[in-house]
């Protein structure tokens, strides 16, 4: 299964890659021709029909060139017929259920030059209440028994949910399985009759696609004709999806589209099988997108492979036909990369019971219908047509792209600048159209190119001709047996006069004929392209290019150089006579340069953009200041007769002479020269100075450092005398007697009592 899904978006994507294509181009430019018609067919000639246009020795081709550059050569005839665009039926935008007109113009004829673009404005608007056929083709294979109970009981709902969007609805039904075939469906008889997998259900047998119900505005007929269907089975996963929309799309009559918006509802739980697929039964004849319905509604699929996808996108825009896909989550994204290479068409996620059917398809015919996309369709390879759209009153802008688009549209009308551009002549007119997808209505164009000159009859035996020959638009063309632009030379076949011709047409001795670039008639050199001159030595091609158009476009080359116009300048007319680059404050090129292609070229001496800045100013204007205070020399010739000023006082300018004198340079207006100088202050003894300053710094550190030695000092002894303090008052004395120790005890006796004892 993933296999599958896998191997579908690969070639899907491949698919579209080869679909891409890109059309990469530029404005053509002139190749001259040498006829009228010739020219009108090249892209970007015109073609001049002016007597004596040309000059001596000029060829036709000369007469052909671009609309401005004959112009330039001042040619006051000139052929260069325009395009033109005329609707043949342009009704207005309607929304009446008789006359509905949702597209505008409805048929255009359109006349192009060859490489020259025209431009065709588009109108659409929906219209409101337009009637809507809905097909619901449904997958019976046995893994969607669950959903076919659910579609039995839908078709009131759809219709009911339709009619919220229009008035008039009609509902179809179709199914299909696979073909009829191994290996998509087992032969053997008992499974034949009866492919369910197991033995308690009853299947129908498989068939690839049955036209069950046409389309109806009964929802009766519907569930009636539904709840008839019974499940079916077959071997494989993919199913014969493409084979059935096939049918659906191209069986017109038999489905009963109407003239209205179709929309196919496509219901399945797996993938699809697709071209080349059908090898695989022996089937190798491709589809022929045709109707294979037989009586009774059905299809076999055993003649034809499967469509391919490109087929089938085909099919379904030729048909106007819308595709819903709704599918299971798990096939998702292999429907997507389908639904990417099928214009008009979405995929959204069904339930495994189908129960969000109705609510799906409201939603998807909404997306549907708010993207328009133009396209045009059977337009003749010569043509080139582009697109720019106008939506949500946005002006178109961008890059002109392959298709027009507008999202998020309802009713509201919106518009399309539609581009052609045809290549080449085209043979005779030729008719396409330009359609909305899903839309049958269309723009028929039918369109032509002007490559025919219209100079009136040819004027026979002119006199312009030298009655020699025929005139027309503006050319001679001799009679037999004359040449020369006017024909003004008759034919000799005599070798003498020959070679006496031919010496007429060379520079000297040892150059070529006409130098190789022409051929002689008469004695004149008659130049081939865009060579001129009397020997045909001047390629007036052969001039400078600017902007990739020899000399600028502003002038004209004449053997090799280019002659400018409207005052352009240079060797290609690159300079415009314009001088705004070079205005400055102080005038052009501020006085000191000289304004050349618009861009300042500065004196000696000075520089920038607008020469606004001195170079070296002091080295410069030295000497000038030299002269003033010295008052030797020329003082106005080193000085640029500049405007000389001394200051009074003393001033210390930008620039120094001789130590003693300070002056400064600039630009005033014109570019005037504005020299000030002064003296300088007075000086002072440096070496005084000097050593004056040193013996101050000396003297003023060393005070520093005493004063900090004095003060680290007294912060040690004030720390050392808090630290005696905190000992003191941290030491406690006790008085303790020593029991060793017994003091003496002295006896004295007096000797005057000694008898009274």
């Amino acid at each position: 299964m993933l296999l599958v899904m896998r191997t579908v978006v690969i070639v899907t994507i491949l698919l579209h890659c080869f679909a891409q294509r890109c059309i990469l181009g530029q404005e053509p430019t002139c190749q001259p021709q040498p006829s009228c018609s010739e020219c009108l067919s090249s892209p970007g000639c015109a073609w001049c029909t002016q007597l004596d246009f040309l000059k001596s020795g000029e060829a036709n081709e000369r007469r052909c060139d671009s609309p401005d550059s004959l112009k330039t050569r001042n040619c006051q005839n000139v052929i260069n017929p325009q395009a033109s665009i005329h609707a043949k039926k342009n009704s207005s935008l309607s929304n009446h259920p008789d006359n509905v007109v949702q597209l505008k113009p409805q048929n255009v004829n359109i006349k192009l030059r060859v490489g020259v673009p025209a431009n065709l404005n588009i109108e659409f608007q929906r219209a409101e209440g337009y009637p809507i056929d809905l097909y619901y083709l449904m997958d019976l294979s046995y893994s969607m028994k669950d959903d076919l109970a659910q579609i039995k009981t839908l078709g009131q709902k759809i219709l009911g949910k339709l009619k919220e969007i229009t008035g008039t609805v009609r509902i179809g039904f179709g199914s299909f399985v696979d073909k009829e075939m191994l290996p998509y469906v087992s032969m053997v008889k008992s499974k034949r009759a009866n492919p369910c997998p197991n033995r308690i259900d009853t299947c129908q047998p498989a068939f690839s696609f049955q036209n069950v119900l046409p389309l109806t505005s009964n929802d009766k007929d519907f569930t009636k004709e539904v709840s008839k269907q019974n499940i079916s089975g077959n071997l494989d996963s993919p199913e014969a999806g493409l084979d059935a929309i096939m049918q659906a799309a191209v069986c017109e009559d038999k489905i009963k589209w109407g003239n209205v918006t179709r929309i196919l509802v496509y219901t399945s739980d797996d993938t699809f099988h697709m071209a080349g697929d059908g090898r695989l039964a022996g089937v190798f004849q491709p589809h022929d997108g045709k109707c294979h319905l037989n009586d009774k509604g059905s299809y076999n699929g055993r003649s034809y492979d499967y469509p391919s996808v490109g087929h089938l996108s085909r099919i379904l825009q030729d048909n106007n036909i819308q595709l819903i896909f709704a599918v299971t989550e798990e096939i998702y994204p292999a429907y997507k990369a389908l639904s990417a290479l099928i214009p008009q068409s979405v995929v959204g996620v069904l339930k495994t019971d189908s129960s969000n059917v109705v609510d799906l398809i409201s939603e998807a015919y909404g997306n549907l219908s708010s993207t328009l996309v133009l396209e045009a369709e059977g337009a003749p390879k010569e043509l080139d047509v582009s697109y720019r759209s106008i939506c949500n009153g946005k002006p178109a802008e961008g890059e002109w792209k392959d298709k027009g688009e507008c999202k998020g549209i309802r009713h509201e009308k919106v518009s399309f600048v539609v581009r052609l551009k045809v290549s080449e002549c085209l043979p005779e007119p030729q008719t396409f159209r330009i359609k909305i997808q899903g839309i049958g209505e269309e723009v028929k164009v039918t369109v032509d190119t002007q490559c025919q000159c219209s100079c009136g009859e040819p004027e026979k035996s002119s006199q312009h001709c030298n009655a020699n020959g025929t005139l027309s638009c503006g050319v001679c063309s001799c009679d037999k047996g004359y040449l020369g632009q006017h024909c003004e030379c008759m034919q000799n076949n005599n070798m003498d006069s020959i070679q006496s011709m031919l010496t007429l047409c060379r520079q000297d001795n040892n150059s070529l004929v006409c130098s190789g670039q022409g051929s002689c008639e008469c004695g004149k050199c008659v130049c081939h392209g865009r060579y001129s001159g009397k020997f045909c030595q001047c390629d007036d091609g052969s001039c400078e290019r600017y902007n990739s158009m020899i000399c600028n476009g502003k002038g004209t080359c004449n053997c090799g150089t280019c002659i400018c116009h409207g005052n352009y300048t240079g060797s290609a007319c690159s300079c415009p006579p314009s001088t705004e680059n070079c205005q400055y404050n102080k005038g052009l090129c501020s006085g000191q340069g000289k304004c050349v292609c618009n861009q300042c070229q500065c004196n000696t001496g000075f520089t920038g953009s607008h020469c606004s800045s001195i170079l070296n100013h002091c080295a410069q204007f030295k000497d000038c200041v030299e002269c003033h205070v010295e008052g030797e020399g020329d003082c106005a010739k080193t000085c640029l007769n500049g405007e000389i000023t001394r200051l009074d006082g003393d001033h210390e300018l930008d620039c120094l002479y001789k130590d003693t004198i300070s002056y400064d340079v600039e630009l005033g207006p014109e570019g005037k020269i504005l020299l000030k100088y002064g003296d300088l202050p007075r000086s002072i003894d440096k070496t005084t100075l000097i050593i004056g300053i040193s013996v101050s710094l000396i003297i003023i550190i060393g005070i520093i450092i005493i004063v900090i030695y004095r003060g680290l000092l007294e912060l040690y002894d004030m720390r050392e005398y808090q630290n005696f303090v905190k000992a003191q008052k941290q030491t406690q004395w006790n008085e303790v007697q020593n029991p060793l120790f017994k003091g003496a005890t002295t006896t004295v006796l007096n000797p005057l009592h000694t008898a009274d004892e």
